[in-house]
Parts: structure tokens; sequence; C-alpha cells
């Protein structure tokens, strides 16, 4: 999937409370719709719904995630417009700002999906980095990924404690593989930063690309670095430690093999789907990461060249 959007790479300075830049606030939303389509669209996906088959789920396909993308995709621009007229704030009094449309967002998702959860992990983690450009574009400052991530660290900081140690009682699936294991999922990404990504995808992605790797194979490889080492709470909830352990051997093993770019590599990932299909395993939590590694490198690195603010 090759998109051609241009990169904001230059964003005009502008007053906090104004309208953000229209072509750098459309670029951004429209980076974190593709983000979604790349990541659905991409095949053979371990477990996970793509073009080949509904993965380890029964109650979701490729059409019910299609309408779920096309119910949230309206509100990238506005997240993008929350950060911008919240420029002023500080950090840690974005969260709230944002809950209420992020949970509209999802009330969108659900009424296409009649009740299915395709996307709240991904309206949870891209919309914080809508949130965090918008923010970004009203103070003048480039968007470039460390700041975007480096934003959303600051903006999250203590949300781990708040939203998982300080619950009384575990509510969500998320929260009791909280409870058990640790993992910390979705929030723990978004207050590390992003750690996973930019240490276990976006380097690979660049390489690759750099390389003249096509996309859609790039990202298949960096799906497989991914699955290598993400505490996917996905896979914890449905499988335990033990099922997770199984993914992420699996990985390790076919990236030993030379990946995804080796002979019978692509095959390979086909026969590690009908894998965790028989053991009813997705990786969902990876999945969100993956469409996070797509967006935030449609944005330069501070290498590049380009001015912090």
């Amino acid at each position: 999937m090759n998109m051609t959007l241009a990169q904001p790479r230059s964003t005009p300075s502008c007053s906090p409370g104004s309208a953000p830049p229209a072509k750098a606030a459309s670029a951004i939303a429209e980076y974190a719709d593709q983000a979604l389509l790349a990541e659905l669209m991409l095949t053979p996906k371990p477990g996970l719904v793509d073009r080949r088959n509904c993965g380890a789920h029964r109650d979701m396909d490729i059409h019910t995630f299609l309408a779920s993308a096309s119910a949230i995709a309206p509100w990238w621009p506005r997240f993008v417009e929350i950060g911008h007229v919240s420029a002023d704030f500080d950090a840690c009094a974005l969260l709230p700002l944002v809950r209420p449309a992020g949970m509209q967002c999802e009330q969108a998702m659900l009424r296409v999906t009649k009740g299915v959860n395709t996307h709240k992990g991904a309206i949870f983690s891209l919309g914080l980095l809508c949130v965090v450009a918008g923010r970004l574009l009203a103070q003048g400052i480039a968007l470039t990924r460390e700041r975007l991530c480096s934003e959303v660290a600051g903006i999250c900081v203590g949300l781990v404690d708040r939203e998982l140690n300080g619950r009384l009682e575990a509510k969500t699936a998320g929260e009791r593989v909280f409870r058990r294991y640790g993992f910390s999922g979705a929030r723990g990404e978004a207050v590390s930063g992003y750690a996973t990504v930019r240490t276990a995808a976006l380097p690979v992605y660049d390489r690759l690309r750099g390389d003249g790797v096509g996309e859609d194979a790039a990202l298949l490889e960096v799906l497989l670095h991914l699955l290598a080492v993400n505490d996917d709470t996905n896979l914890a909830s449905r499988g335990g430690l033990a099922g997770l352990d199984y993914v992420r051997t699996y990985a390790r093993k076919l990236l030993q093999a030379g990946g995804t770019l080796a002979p019978h590599g692509v095959e390979k990932m086909t026969a590690f789907d009908d894998a965790l299909i028989a053991r009813h395993l997705s990786p969902g939590g990876t999945a969100d990461l993956l469409g996070v590694t797509w967006f935030l490198a449609q944005f330069p690195t501070m290498r590049e060249g380009v001015g912090t603010s």
C-alpha cells in the first residue's frame, strides 16, 4: 500500500486557539486513517484479520474493520484540533480534555460494528498522536517522530498508576492482565513514548525502506520483529503466559531463519497464521503498534536535519 501524502516537515507557526493549518492538519488526520488501513490490509498477519482470513476471530472480518475505520475517520481531525486549541494547557491537563472525544469516537466505532471492539487500542494510540501533533503545530514546533513520542509520554505521566495500579477492581481484560502479569498494554506504551515502536520497529522499517524494500514487505518484517518482543496483552488475555511465549518464540525462530524476506518467508508467515488460529491467539496489541509504526514513519527524525523548534 503506497501513500504519497505530503509530509508536514515544515509547519507554519500559528497562535494557540486558532484553527490548525489546514494542509498540515489534513495530512496528520490522513496519516492516522491510512495507518489503520495499512495495518488491516497487510497479509498474512498471524492470528489477525487481514485479506486472507478472519484470524483467530469469529465476530469480525475485514468488512467489519473497514466499516470501523470509516466511522472513525472523521474523528482524527477533531483530535488534531483539540491538541491545537489546548496548546497552552499543561501537559497533565490534556487527557481529561481528550477523553470525551475519545469515548465518542469509540461509540461511533461500536455502532457500526454492532458492539465489536475493532479499533479501541488504535483510537487511544493514534488519537493521542493526533492530539500532540496539533499541540506541536500550535506551538510552532516541527513535527518529528521524537517530538511526537516525547509529547505523548509527557501527557501520559502517571497514567499506569492512576488507571491500572489505582483500580480497586479489574473490570476489563487489559486490567485483569495487568493485575495478573504486570503488562501495561497500550497505556504503558504511551507512557514510554512508544519505546517498543522506536526500538524494535522503526529501525527495521527505515533500514528496509532505505534498501528499496517495498512497503508491504517492510511492514511484514516489522510485524515479525514486534511479535518477537511485545508483551501483547491480547495474547496474554487469550492464552496466558504460555500463549504469549509461544508467539514470541515462534517469531524469534522465524527471524533467526532470515525473517519474512528470506526464501519462503511469506509462506512461513502463513503457517504462523494457521498456528495461531488453531490456538485462538490474536496479537491485537501488536497490530496497534504496527499502525503506530506506520504513522510515525511518515514523519522525519531529528537526525534528518529538521529544526526542533
